[in-house]
Parts: C-alpha cells; structure tokens; sequence
C-alpha cells in the first residue's frame, strides 16, 4: 500500500510538472506572438549575450523585448517590440547591460528629448553602444591580479630577508622614539598653551567689553554702511539704465540707422571718411615735421649812416628746402625814377624845344621779400621777390653752419645793372651772429655795413608760447 502510495506521488508531481512547463510556455509564446505596441530597430558591432524575447528596459522597468536578432552587411540588427505607451524620440539611444555576472544582458534605452521629432513604427534608434561587458569586466579583474601579484613580488623583494626586517625595525624604533619625543614637548608646552588661552579668553572679555561701550558708534556705523550700499544699489541702478542706453545706441548702429550705422553700414561713406582722415593725418604730419626759424637783423650802412633792419621767418617743410617771408625797414625807403620829356614853345635863347627831365622820388615805407629755397649740399639756391622787387640768391654754408656767405641780386631793370650785394655772417655766441658786407657793388652808390643778427627756432620759441598767452 504505501509503494502504491509513493508511486502515485511520484506520477501526480510529474503531472503537476508538466502543467507548469506548459503554462509558461503558452506564456512566452503568446507573449512572443503578440504584436502590441510598435517596432524599432538598431545596429550593433557585437551582440554577444543578446538572445532573443530578452528585455528592453526603461529606468530599469521592462517596455518591450527583443523580437529577432540577425546579421545585415558587418553589423547586427537587433528588432526590438516598445509598448505602446512609451515614445522614443529622435535623440534616443540603446545601451547593452548585463544584469550578472552569468552572462545575462538586456538592453536598456534612454528616451530622448521631449520635443524632438519621434520615432516612427519600423525606425531606428541612430545611437547604439555594447556598454561594459562581461568579458571587459574579466580582463580588467585579470589585470588588477596582474598588478596586485607585481605589488607583492616588490614587497616580498623589500621585506623577505633578514636585512629588510631590521631595516623594517630600526624604522619602527626610529618611529617609537619620534613619538615620544613628541609626548615629551607635548608635556612640557602644556601649561604654556593653558597660559595662552587664558590670554586669548582675557583678550576675548576685554573685546567683548569694547563692543559693549561702543554699541552705540558700531550701530552707527552699520547704518552708514547700510546707506552706503543703498547708495551702490541706487548707482547701480543708473548704470544699468545707461547700459540699456548704450544698448539701444548700439543696436539701431548695428541696424545702420543715424549717422554712425550710416558711417559702419555705408562702405562709400566709409571710403570718405577713410579719405578724409588720411588727408588729415597728412597733412598734420606735415604740421609736425614743420620748423619755423626767426630772425632779427639789424645792419649799419657807413657811408649812409643809417641802420637797415630786417624781421625775417622761414618755414622749412621738409630738409633741403624752405620758405623765406621777410620785412624790411630801410631808411632809403622805396626810390622811384620817371622821365618826362618837357617841350618848350618857343624856347629860350640857346635850349632846344624840348629836353628829358629825370625825377627821383623816395619814399619812406617797408619792403618785403618771399623767396623759395632749395639746398643742395653746402649751397642754398634762391629764387623771388626780394625787397619788393624780383631776384635771385646764394647762401654757402661752412664750420658746420656757423660761417655764412649770401649774395643777393635784384632790383633788376631799374638800374643800368642790377643791384648785387655781398654779406659775411659767423656766429659767434649760440644764436648770436656777427655780420660784415658790401651793397649796390655795381652801380653808384656802393655801400659797406656791419651788424648784428639773432636766429631762433622751434625749440627756442617754445618755452615763449605759456608767457604770450599769459601776456594776452
């Protein structure tokens, strides 16, 4: 009876073992047979791990599972089943996981972007990685016993004899001894340190009693530098205001309105300004390179027994060449010659009807010279109007400028021959020259001279300027 008993035990677990078996197979193949939800897919290097009805998982909660594996071109080609109720977009990627280390994977997915275009029923997921697997997970372990194996070969090379033990002790006793050696200044500074902090707490009190009288002038302050922060916040608020000024400013620039967008939009009118700007930088550069020499010259004729004065300027805009505007005060004044032919009707006894009669007029004004220079070497050729009337000029510079020879021919036509004149100047003192020479060698008349002439420049003049203003 009771192997009869047994044997239907037995028979009635087998049953029962095969009703189990049967339901979870009618599970997974109605699972596997259903069709709800939508289908993507992806492509992978290796699948290893990956089978087919494996898990998708969200957030670590199941979606989908994996519907077929196969091979297309170099690559796998995993389908994969989402519910319905899961949107994937464009952005979303697929990652491979292992749950254990037995070797099971899923398959888990990030979403992506609300917002983004979805994914449609048979698309794909663009962005697929294997993740860390178990094999990666086996090399890396082999390689930590690889380096915990090389650590202790050094140790044991370190430590496995007796020389490295009573190196090993002699350090622990050396250790030993710096520690007590500590304990010792650590006894010893004891009631100096409690000596110092009851100082640091004195100090404290007596602070604390200062803060206490003084509440009244803190609290002052406090307020002071509440309304000095009030006063930031209020010139903060100016400033951004300004900014929003300047941004307004900026923008209708940038969008080429009123004079300056005109002047960054307008390349014409960038072109002219560019063109006037350069002429301008020329002609300030001619400015500067612009010297400006001024002389005073006074000149005693001995025979005449007058004095000529000369103011003189000259503009130098560039080396080798000049302007020379001059004022003359001479004391023969402006001589000038007519002729009048006088008949007589009848004439006396003895004179012809007519005769030529020769008037010479002086009279007393300036005379002014404009000449144009150019130096060539030693020697400055001159051309213009030289005491009001047309002529010419040579100046011969020597001893590094300091002896000078000028020979000046004019006053052509009024004359039999024009009027020549020679002059001799050397500077004796810095700016200071002495003068010698002889005029009207030619005709009648010839004269000799001496004098004096004083010669500043720019740098000179300079310190002049503050006082002529000061004087105006």
């Amino acid at each position: 009876m009771r192997e009869t008993w047994n044997a239907a035990r037995v028979g009635l677990m087998v049953v029962l073992g095969l009703i189990v078996t049967y339901a979870v197979y009618r599970y997974v193949d109605e699972r596997a047979s259903t069709e709800s939800g939508y289908g993507v897919h992806a492509y992978f290097d290796d699948v290893q791990g990956l089978i087919a009805k494996s898990r998708v998982l969200v957030a670590g909660i199941p979606v989908g599972y994996i519907s077929t594996i196969r091979l297309e071109g170099d690559k796998a080609r995993v389908d994969l089943r989402i519910e319905g109720g899961v949107t994937l977009y464009d952005d979303a990627s697929v990652t491979m996981r292992s749950l254990s280390l037995l070797g099971e994977r899923v398959l888990v997915i990030n979403p992506g972007t609300i917002g983004l275009p979805e994914i449609p029923d048979g698309g794909e997921i663009r962005v697929a990685s294997e993740g860390v697997q178990t094999d990666d997970i086996l090399v890396t372990v082999n390689d930590i016993a690889q380096s915990v194996r090389r650590i202790t070969t050094q140790m044991e090379r370190a430590f496995g004899s007796d020389e490295a033990g009573e190196r090993m002790e002699s350090a622990l006793r050396n250790l030993s001894d710096a520690l007590e050696n500590i304990k010792v200044v650590t006894d010893e500074a004891g009631p100096r340190i409690i000596n110092i902090m009851e100082n640091v707490e004195m100090a404290t009190g007596d602070l604390n009693d200062i803060i206490q009288k003084r509440k009244g002038d803190i609290d002052r302050g406090v307020a002071e530098v509440d309304d000095t922060i009030a006063s930031i916040h209020r010139a903060a608020d100016q400033l951004n205001a300004v900014l929003e000024d300047v941004k307004e400013v900026s923008g209708r620039t940038a969008r080429g309105e009123g004079t300056l967008g005109r002047l960054t939009q307008d390349e014409a009118l960038i072109d002219e300004v560019e063109g006037v700007a350069e002429g301008l930088n020329n002609f300030v550069g001619g400015l500067n390179r612009l010297r400006t020499i001024v002389e005073l010259k006074s000149e005693y004729y001995a025979l005449g027994s007058a004095f000529k004065t000369y103011f003189s300027i000259y503009l130098k805009p560039r080396e080798g060449r000049y302007f020379l505007f001059q004022v003359v005060d001479d004391p023969r004044g402006s001589v000038s010659i007519s002729d009048t032919i006088v008949r007589q009707s009848p004439p006396p006894l003895f004179e012809p009807n007519e005769f030529r009669r020769t008037e010479i007029t002086r009279t007393n004004r300036l005379r002014f010279s404009a000449e144009f220079g150019k130096t060539i070497s030693f020697a400055t050729f001159r051309f213009g109007i030289i005491e009001s009337t047309g002529g010419l000029g040579l100046d011969l510079d020597f001893l590094k400028n300091r002896l000078e020879f000028n020979v000046d021919l004019f006053d052509l036509g009024r004359f039999a021959w024009p009027r020549l004149r020679v002059r001799a100047g050397y500077e004796v003192l810095r700016r200071f020259w002495l003068l010698a020479g002889v005029d009207n060698i030619i005709n009648g008349g010839r004269d000799y001279f001496f004098g004096l002439q004083l010669r500043f420049d720019d740098e000179d003049l300079k310190p002049l300027i503050p006082l002529g203003a000061v004087a105006l």
